[in-house]
């Protein structure tokens, strides 16, 4: 049995980017420098981990059944940004005038990684796209190939339920994450976007 101390440094080791020698910083901050630091960090940990779920909308992080975005009516429902990851819809949010309705797929097309079209609740985006109220998809899945990918399938699915699909255009790098594209650059990708072919 591993002692407490190296139990803790090995669940820090769970978040990306974080190795054993900065999980061991971490861990030696907190218990040296920062207990009630720590404290209010597994309270925060252990409430979210116990409260946050998916919209049954658009499946965003929420605490409520339906999310603030998807139950508010000054959204324009007749758009639909389709993204990969609650991040990437924060971005958009943050970085430019949107304001339409999202749907968050948690991932992107990967039959490699055993993530296909149920894994993205593709179901319930066909549903929603078939309500009839959604007449733009703006499919703003990475620049990588998985998520090129992706968009293809999406627009394939949008096309079939009668909706027009667009795509971000200019200043998103190829191969580049929309979690890390500056403000402008995603605000000026977001106002150029054009149909996708």
């Amino acid at each position: 049995m591993s002692s407490l101390l190296e139990q803790l440094i090995e669940a820090l080791r769970v978040l990306p980017g974080v190795g054993p020698k900065s999980a061991q910083r971490m861990a030696y901050h907190l218990l040296e420098r920062d207990r009630a630091g720590g404290q209010r960090l597994a309270a925060a940990l252990a409430a979210a981990v116990e409260r946050i779920g998916q919209c049954a909308r658009c499946r965003d992080f929420s605490e409520e059944p339906v999310c603030a975005t998807c139950a508010s009516p000054a959204r324009d429902a007749h758009l639909l940004c389709i993204v990969e990851s609650p991040a990437d819809r924060l971005a958009i949010e943050q970085a430019t005038g949107y304001r339409g309705c999202y749907f968050v797929l948690h991932g992107r097309l990967s039959p490699l990684d055993g993530i296909g079209p149920s894994e993205l609740g593709l179901d319930l985006l066909a549903a929603r796209l078939a309500e009839g109220e959604v007449q733009e998809a703006i499919i703003a899945t990475n620049p990588t190939v998985e998520g090129e990918a992706t968009a293809h399938y999406l627009a394939q699915l949008a096309r079939r339920h009668g909706v027009r699909p667009s795509r971000p255009a200019h200043g998103v790098p190829l191969g580049g994450e929309l979690e890390y594209v500056d403000r402008g650059t995603l605000a000026h990708a977001f106002g150029s976007r054009s149909e996708m072919g």
